[in-house]
C-alpha cells in the first residue's frame, strides 16, 4: 500500500468514526492499520517500531505491530516486531513494582504509613526535616522529599545506604517535607524496590518473578540476563536518531542503538549482589522488558477481567486518588503530572489531560520515556476499556515545537496514536 493511501485511510480514520464504526469489523480493522502505519512512518517523527493493544469492555479487541525490533548492520538482518516482542517498558514498570509491594501487603508484610527505614535498615531522612519519617506510600505519590539530581541508580557493589546516609544535599528537597509535594522522583522505587528485598529476603528481580510474572504467565523479567532464550531474541532494540550522549538530532541519518542491542554481546549478569542493599541495578523503575500482548494481561487483571492477582479492595486502594495539584503542591513538569494515585498516574478528562482528541476516556495508569522508548498503558476502570502503545525510537525529537502534542502533554505521536485506537477499536 502506498503512503498516499495510507494517510488518506488515517484521515479517513481520525475524521469520520461514524462512517468507520458502520463498516464490517474487517474493514475497520484494515483503515486502522494502515493509519497506524502512516503515523509509524509519517516523516515528521518516524517510529522504529510500534506496538499496539486496545482492550474494550475487558477483552482484547486488536492488537498490531509495525517497525523494526531490530535494525540490521554490519550484514545482521533486520528483524521485525511482532505480537511478543518485548520492550524495556521505562516508567511503566513503577506500575508493575507497585503491583509486586501490593501483593506484599496483602499478605500483611507492609505498613504503607509506617517509617520505611524499618524495611531498609538504616534510617533515611530527608537531612532538612529530620524529624519527618519517609513512608512507602510518600515514594508511591513521589511526595517523599527525595530528588533526582545526584542520581538514582549505582552498580551492585554501592550500598544506598552509603549513598542516602548522610547523601548529596541535591537528593533532598529544601522547600517541603515528606507528604508536601509532589515531584516526579525515579530514586524513590529504587528505594522500594531496596525494602522490598529486604521484607522477603530476595532479590528484586527474582521477587518479581514470583510474585508477578510467573503468576500471570507473562514472557517478562527485569534483567535481560535472566530472559529465557527466546524471549531475549525477541527483545526489541531501541533506537533515536541522536547520538546516545547528546541531544543532536539527524531526522535524515541513520537509527542509533540506545538501549538492549545484544546482537554482538550477550547481556551482562549480576552477580555477588547482597540482597537488600542496592535494588538499582534491577531498574524497578524504568527496567521491566515485557510485550504489549502480556501488558494486556495486566490490564485486563486490573479490570477484573483476566487472571486475578489483588483483591477488588487491594485495586481501590491503588486508583484511589492520593494527590491533585491545586497551583501549590507540586511540579506538573510543564502539565503531563496533575494527579497520582498509588505507583500510577491519573489522566481526567479536562482539558490539558485528555488523551483523545474531543474527549471520552478518563483514564488511570502510567507513560515512559527512556533510551529512545515512549510508552503507554491507560485504561478506564469503570468501562473497562484501555490502550497500551509501545515505540522503540523516534528520528526527531519527541518534544520539540513542531512535535508536541495538541491538547495534552504528551507527544503529537502519541495523540495521533490514541484516538486511532479510541475512534477505531474502543468507541
Amino acid at each position: 500500500m502506498n503512503r498516499s493511501r495510507r494517510h488518506l485511510l488515517g484521515v479517513a480514520l481520525l475524521g469520520a468514526a461514524g462512517p468507520l464504526l458502520a463498516a464490517p469489523p474487517h474493514r475497520r480493522a484494515a483503515v486502522l492499520d494502515a493509519a497506524l502505519a502512516a503515523i509509524a512512518i509519517d516523516p515528521a517523527c518516524e517510529l522504529a517500531s510500534l506496538s499496539v493493544l486496545a482492550i474494550r469492555a475487558g477483552e482484547v479487541r486488536y492488537e498490531a505491530q509495525f517497525g523494526r525490533r531490530f535494525i540490521g548492520h554490519d550484514g545482521l538482518p533486520d528483524k521485525p516486531v511482532g505480537p511478543d516482542t518485548l520492550f524495556r517498558i521505562a516508567s511503566i514498570s513503577k506500575m508493575m513494582t507497585t503491583l509486586g509491594l501490593l501483593c506484599l501487603y496483602e499478605d500483611g508484610k507492609v505498613d504503607l504509613d509506617g517509617d520505611v527505614s524499618r524495611y531498609l535498615g538504616f534510617t533515611l531522612r530527608n537531612p532538612h526535616f529530620p524529624a519527618q519519617a519517609i513512608t512507602l506510600r510518600h515514594l508511591l505519590t513521589h511526595t517523599s522529599s527525595l530528588r533526582d539530581e545526584g542520581g538514582y541508580s549505582w552498580g551492585a557493589e554501592v550500598a544506598l545506604k552509603d549513598v542516602l546516609v548522610p547523601g548529596d544535599d541535591r537528593m533532598y528537597a529544601t522547600n517541603a517535607g515528606p507528604g508536601a509535594y509532589f515531584t516526579y522522583c525515579n530514586l524513590g522505587w529504587g528505594v522500594i524496590g531496596t525494602a522490598m528485598e529486604n521484607i522477603a529476603g530476595e532479590r528484586f528481580d527474582r521477587l518479581m518473578r514470583r510474585l508477578l510474572i510467573d503468576p500471570l504467565g507473562l514472557q517478562a523479567g527485569y534483567l535481560p540476563a535472566e530472559l529465557p532464550p527466546a524471549a531475549l531474541a525477541n527483545l526489541a532494540t531501541l533506537y533515536r536518531k541522536r547520538t546516545v550522549d547528546t541531544e543532536v538530532w539527524d531526522p535524515h541519518g541513520p537509527w542509533i542503538a540506545q538501549a538492549d542491542d545484544y546482537s554482538v554481546k550477550p547481556p551482562a549478569a549480576i552477580e555477588h549482589y547482597v540482597i537488600g542493599t542496592n535494588a538499582t541495578p534491577f531498574s524497578p523503575t524504568g527496567g521491566l522488558r515485557i510485550g504489549a500482548r502480556d501488558m494486556g494481561v495486566v490490564m485486563r487483571m486490573l479490570m477484573g477481567s483476566g487472571p486475578r492477582l489483588l483483591k477488588p479492595a487491594t485495586l481501590d486502594l491503588m486508583f484511589s486518588r492520593q494527590w491533585t495539584y491545586d497551583g501549590r503542591n507540586g511540579d506538573t513538569s510543564d502539565g503531563l503530572f496533575r494527579c497520582w494515585g498509588l505507583g500510577n498516574e491519573q489522566f481526567p478528562d479536562a482539558p490539558g489531560t485528555r488523551l483523545v482528541d474531543g474527549g471520552g476516556f478518563p483514564a488511570v495508569g502510567h507513560l515512559g520515556d527512556a533510551y529512545g522508548l515512549m510508552s503507554v498503558f491507560v485504561f478506564d476502570r469503570a468501562r473497562r476499556n484501555g490502550m497500551i502503545a509501545l515505540v522503540g525510537g523516534t528520528s526527531t525529537d519527541p518534544f520539540s515545537p513542531a512535535n508536541k502534542g495538541r491538547y495534552s502533554a504528551l507527544a503529537r505521536f502519541q495523540e495521533r496514536i490514541l484516538t486511532a485506537l479510541y475512534q477505531g477499536v474502543i468507541t
